[in-house]
């Protein structure tokens, strides 16, 4: 089959399993992916995919953890730094000593430095299936925040330990002060590079729109797509983290939106996009990991013939071991943290021996853990065979299997036995929000001197009329919160005087540019509750965008209002 072929149905079936996890939703994306993909690559005659690991850490890993960058919030992200830095630094380096010391007493043929290989590859976890797994099972939102924020991190920890322990493994030396240095160098300097192309990109966009306004909102938006895999490129080419390049890009970007309330067509598409590059990275990444398991699972486990179960035994072992590592260091060096945060206001759950066991299984691994199992190279420097380069990839594969179906069985159980919490602090950031936005919208609701002077009686007259009743609607939803987008004029009025029609058209062209500027108004006081800190990005993102929406929605009604009233814009 050829490469275009094989794209084309990766993201057909992507989709299709995306509409299909609608229907059974007992079971997770991730896994019904996975099994797709493994089920048409097992026949002989089945579909089967060369997996390229560094194409494939381009293509997927920067556009995913970009979008990731650009969507957390920011506050949250900041406010709980420290447990998402025990998590994806502290846990990290824990893991390859420990589960590295373990996997090679447990298979001496596994030397220590491709054991700590292995424990360095699984170490990263998966944050895409996780919100999978738990999308609709009530997830505490900041401790969904403390995992997004670990994953955006230790993809990069985790890749760098590899990248050292093949090193060890190809040269036979390793230098802890080099690693050290190195670490830092990769860390610091794939954050800056992705800052400055984040912000230097922001700036140029900047200045283009404030000269052309949305009509190159199509062309900014395809270049921002092309943000993240610039910034991942840059970064490997000068020997920095890629990855956290394409991370910090995102969070950049991501600070300069905020000063771009006004770019509504620009941000709707943005919006859209995202969506779908999204669904279809996450779709194929998936898909992609099954039809590698016939080749990666089926020939060790047929080779072994009888003693099948010893190679299930090692995965169930060292899966087991990596959870328990992880609930150690979320007991002992996490949790205190967490305690600290939630004094503080930073968290509103309470850390509880069960929030640290939904934590601990919410450990799933994924696509980068298979991309850098399969990045190992076959040889070493003198020629001879990578050593258990085979087995690393069969446990590494397991164990990204082993995580998904236990966190699918243990994390709907444990979150049930949560307690229900109450109202999160978001719902009535979102509140007050809403109110200043409405309190911004009425206070745009004044006739000026300039209106009175330079308009006739009439006019003047029924812009009082306009703004009472838009006053009174806002001052509704003061009460109700409701969308308030209803109106009631009707453009249709046949049986009156023609004079009659023509000023309820003028009218109903009055109400609408009005609604327009209080829409307009709603909207900067949003951004300026972001900016105060009163709320966060998800809360931003979901009130501008009906805001957006609102507004999209009245321009294409005023432009056709104003042709049937023969108004000339103002």
């Amino acid at each position: 089959m050829h490469t275009v072929e094989t794209v084309l149905l990766v993201l057909m079936l992507g989709a299709l399993t995306g509409i299909v996890a609608r229907y059974i939703r007992a079971i997770p994306l991730p896994l019904i992916q996975i099994a797709l993909g493994a089920a048409i690559a097992w026949p002989q005659s089945g579909l089967h995919i060369a997996f390229d690991p560094e194409l494939f850490m381009l293509l997927f890993i920067p556009p995913l953890l970009f979008a990731d960058g650009w969507r957390i919030p920011k506050r949250e992200f900041f406010a709980l730094a420290k447990p998402i830095l025990l998590l994806a630094l502290g846990l990290v380096v824990f893991t390859v000593f420990g589960l590295g010391y373990l996997i090679n007493w447990m298979i001496p043929e596994i030397p220590l430095p491709v054991a700590f290989a292995l424990a360095a590859v699984v170490s990263p976890t998966d944050a895409v299936a996780v919100s999978a797994i738990t999308r609709n099972l009530g997830m505490p939102d900041k401790t969904m925040h403390i995992l997004e924020g670990e994953s955006l991190l230790n993809d990069a920890s985790g890749l760098v330990a590899l990248k050292f322990a093949v090193a060890a493994t190809l040269t036979g030396t390793l230098s802890w002060s080099a690693v050290a240095k190195d670490f830092i160098w990769m860390a610091l300097g794939g954050l800056a590079v992705g800052a400055v192309l984040g912000w230097g990109f922001s700036y140029a966009r900047s200045t283009i729109t404030r000269r052309l306004g949305d009509v190159a909102a199509t062309q900014m938006v395809l270049l921002l797509v092309l943000l993240p895999f610039a910034a991942y490129i840059v970064g490997e080419k000068i020997g920095v983290s890629g990855i956290l390049a394409a991370v910090a890009a995102g969070i950049a970007t991501n600070f300069a939106d905020l000063d771009r309330s006004s770019y509504v067509s620009e941000r709707l598409q943005t919006e859209g996009t995202w969506s779908l590059v999204e669904a279809a990275f996450n779709g194929a990444i998936f898909l992609l990991l099954g039809l590698q398991l016939p080749a990666i699972i089926g020939v060790p486990l047929h080779q072994a013939g009888d003693a099948w179960w010893i190679l299930v035994g090692y995965v169930a072992a060292i899966s087991s071991g990596l959870l328990f590592m992880r609930w150690i260091w979320i007991t002992l060096g996490v949790h205190g943290a967490l305690r600290r945060a939630h004094h503080s206001g930073k968290m509103a759950e309470r850390p509880s021996l069960l929030l640290n066991l939904a934590t601990t299984f919410a450990g799933i691994r994924g696509a980068v853990t298979l991309a850098g199992a399969l990045s190992v190279p076959m040889l070493l420097n003198n020629g001879e065979p990578f050593p258990a380069r085979g087995m690393l990839i069969f446990l590494a594969t397991g164990t990204i299997l082993f995580t998904l179906v236990m966190g699918s069985v243990a994390l709907p159980i444990i979150l049930r036995r949560l307690p229900t919490p109450g109202e999160p602090p978001t719902v009535r950031e979102e509140r007050l929000a809403r109110e200043a936005s409405c309190m911004a919208a009425m206070s745009q609701l004044t006739l000026s001197d300039e209106d009175v002077q330079s308009h006739s009686p009439e006019w003047v007259a029924m812009k009082q009329e306009v703004m009472g009743h838009l006053a009174q609607e806002y001052r509704n939803r003061l009460q109700m919160l409701d969308d308030g987008t209803g109106i009631a004029t009707s453009l249709e009025s046949t049986r009156e005087a023609p004079e009659i029609v023509l000023q309820r058209k003028q009218r109903y062209v009055l109400e609408l540019e009005m609604r327009i500027w209080c829409i307009r108004a709603e909207r900067d006081a949003v951004y300026a509750e972001r900016h105060q800190h009163r709320i966060n990005d998800d809360t931003l993102r979901h009130i501008v965008s009906e805001l957006d929406l609102q507004e999209v929605s009245m321009r294409k009604r005023l432009t056709a209002a104003r042709r049937a009233a023969g108004v000339v814009p103002g």
